[in-house]
């Protein structure tokens, strides 16, 4: 575990408005977990003979058993198809493949690399079993995804260095499997630091230490900052978090608009007051798939009415674990030209039943345009309400597509 406490500092010339603006802050305790390369950690427990490899995680490809009981896995080189990195391991990241990178690029950078499926049942059981371990130490929680917390550690007893390595052990014994947590006065911090020593990262930080460790890095380490806002950034010279506390705040207004060229500089001078939330509704569930290759309504009527099926029966099981039920019924479609459609239906009454949503999918399936290929395939229930007595899946959402709709039928 690589540990790091971020040490204080007196102020300097360049330090003096950002003295300003938090010496009259509350000083609190919130950590942000992230776990170490999740999805390819929880298969390495799976293979461990894999451990120290480059390993990316996408298809549905499984591992072969040999007579000799060995297990031979594909490689990327021998990928066919298209589709997207789900995650990797380290050492793949290392190549250069990273989550979102489309398979046959990465093949390109590292075709030598192992090929594994994804499972999300098994991630999201190992996402509640890590949640369970920090709930029983620290029960503030923030559930920010599969693989990430928000932790409220202010009004526990105890040193902050005590508790993040209580947490850490914890998600190790509970899980087998390692995380990275950055623990500072505030969320956008917290987020930040648990990136700075990973894998297996423990930082600590205050805020008389953000010139030191945080103002050096670039603008995209703060949350919210994506490609396209640095890129504007860059435009203006300003490429680190130093200079983004640094700038004019008349330039920023100019190029991003007051609201949001507030928030830059409180952001990059380490001012967050959001708090740690530990419930939330949900406004809607969903699932989606995208096909390996594309699939017609008509020549592939079969596999797509079993797809269709499926994602609406695992819609209402979400529903159902969770406690809700969805008036609002809809569907999105991605064709092989990459645009997309959604269509939706409002129910009489809200549900949860298998049956009842695919009738209801089916519905909204009828009124777009059937005649060319898809790559992508999505179910969605919105305007959820909490349900007391969750349903129970009856098998009952069985059923073909609709025979026929707008631009032709399935």
């Amino acid at each position: 575990m690589n540990v790091r406490r971020q040490g204080r500092r007196d102020a300097q010339d360049g330090d003096i408005g950002y003295r300003r603006t938090t010496m009259n802050a509350p000083q609190r305790r919130i950590a942000h977990l992230d776990m170490d390369a999740f999805y390819a950690s929880v298969e390495l427990l799976r293979y461990p003979e894999l451990r120290g490899l480059p390993v990316v995680i996408a298809g549905r490809r499984q591992p072969e058993t040999q007579p000799d009981g060995s297990r031979q896995f594909a490689r990327l080189r021998d990928y066919a198809g298209r589709g997207v990195i789900t995650t990797s391991t380290y050492e793949a990241r290392a190549l250069g493949v990273h989550s979102g990178m489309g398979i046959m690029k990465a093949a390109r950078l590292a075709p030598q690399a192992l090929l594994l499926p994804v499972d999300f049942d098994a991630y999201r059981r190992y996402s509640r079993l890590f949640k369970a371990a920090v709930a029983g130490i620290a029960p503030g929680i923030e559930d920010r995804g599969i693989d990430e917390i928000y932790i409220d550690l202010t009004d526990l007893p105890g040193d902050t260095l005590g508790l993040a390595q209580r947490i850490k052990q914890a998600v190790r014994e509970a899980t087998g499997l390692s995380c990275s947590i950055g623990v500072a006065p505030n969320k956008l911090l917290s987020k930040i630091c648990s990136d700075l020593e990973k894998p297996d990262g423990l930082t600590l930080l205050d805020t008389e230490d953000i010139p030191d460790r945080i103002w050096p890095l670039p603008v995209r380490k703060i949350n919210g900052i994506g490609p396209k806002a640095a890129e504007r950034l860059a435009a203006l010279g300003i490429t680190t978090i130093a200079e983004l506390a640094r700038a004019e705040p008349a330039v920023l207004q100019a190029h991003f608009g007051a609201n949001t060229a507030a928030w830059l500089h409180r952001a990059a001078n380490g001012i967050d007051e959001h708090p740690v939330v530990t419930r939330s509704e949900p406004k809607s569930i969903s699932r989606e798939t995208t096909f390996e290759r594309d699939l017609h309504p008509r020549r592939d009527r079969d596999a797509l009415s079993e797809i269709f099926t499926a994602l609406c029966a695992r819609v209402a099981q979400d529903l159902q674990r969770k406690g809700y039920l969805g008036r609002t019924i809809g569907i999105k479609l991605r064709y092989e030209d990459f645009s997309t459609v959604t269509r939706d239906l409002t129910l009489p009454g809200p549900t949860a039943d298998p049956a009842a949503i695919r009738r209801a999918a089916g519905e909204c399936l009828r009124r777009v345009p059937l005649d060319r290929k898809l790559r992508l395939l999505g179910v969605r229930a919105a305007a959820l309400t909490s349900s007391k007595a969750p349903q129970t899946t009856d098998g009952s959402s069985q059923g073909e597509l609709p025979l026929a709709g707008p631009g032709g039928g399935l």
